[in-house]
């Protein structure tokens, strides 16, 4: 069993719920409207939703004549306002064995491809921020989209800050183990039941069922 000198989490399916895929489609259906597409495909929408990269992206602009850089501003001032709505309306949720990582005694630190400001926001909001010595979130803004996961630049920014030479990295996604893999560091893929059927193709250090088990996993 290694000794690990940190311990990273992704945020969005690991420390609290994930979006609605609903929510997400009408943020992105009203910046579109914002910008004066009434209109739009819905394969365009759900490409946005589902991890856009930044070459569909502009393929997608392309073919509404928009300007990347001012669609994007919208798309995501207008997510993270229905994030922040859902929060504080209580239809989205932290989970409950979060508290279950409050004695580790390892440094810890959240690292999610939602935006900075979001992830500020959740830490403040559910009372998260005393568990972590570090976050990263990306920026707002199309180049942001090149460092999302699997690109493990902000796990690294993450690891320099908490100067660990041994992690490990707790996420609920493919990307969040092939993210880690990059970094150099080992992975937990968390069976929520938002992804409890996933077939990986990339295989993780360990598995587990919810954070009660990555105690355990620290723990030897």
């Amino acid at each position: 069993m290694t000794e690990y000198d940190a311990v990273l989490f992704d945020n969005d399916g690991i420390l609290i719920e994930p979006p609605a895929h609903d929510t997400q489609s009408e943020a992105t259906r009203a910046a579109f409207r914002e910008v004066g597409v009434e209109t739009t495909d819905r394969q365009h929408i759900a490409d946005i939703v589902d991890g856009v990269t930044v070459e569909r992206l502009q393929e997608i602009c392309v073919a509404h004549d928009l300007d990347p850089d001012v669609f994007w501003e919208a798309r995501e001032r207008h997510d993270e306002r229905s994030q922040f709505k859902a929060f504080r309306a209580g239809t989205r949720d932290r989970y409950d064995d979060v508290a279950a990582i409050t004695d580790l005694p390892q440094s810890r630190g959240v690292v999610s491809n939602n935006h900075h400001s979001t992830v500020t926001f959740v830490l403040d909001f559910f009372d998260l921020r005393p568990l972590f010595d570090t976050h990263y979130g990306r920026e707002k803004t199309v180049d942001s989209l090149r460092r999302k996961k699997p690109d493990p630049q902000y796990l690294n920014r993450a690891l320099a800050d908490l100067d660990a030479e041994s992690a490990l990295y707790v996420g609920d996604s493919e990307s969040d183990v092939i993210a880690a893999r990059r970094a150099g560091i080992d992975s937990v893929f968390v069976r929520r039941p938002h992804c409890r059927d996933v077939d990986l193709t990339a295989t993780p250090t360990y598995e587990a069922d919810d954070l009660h088990e990555i105690v355990g996993i620290v723990d030897g």
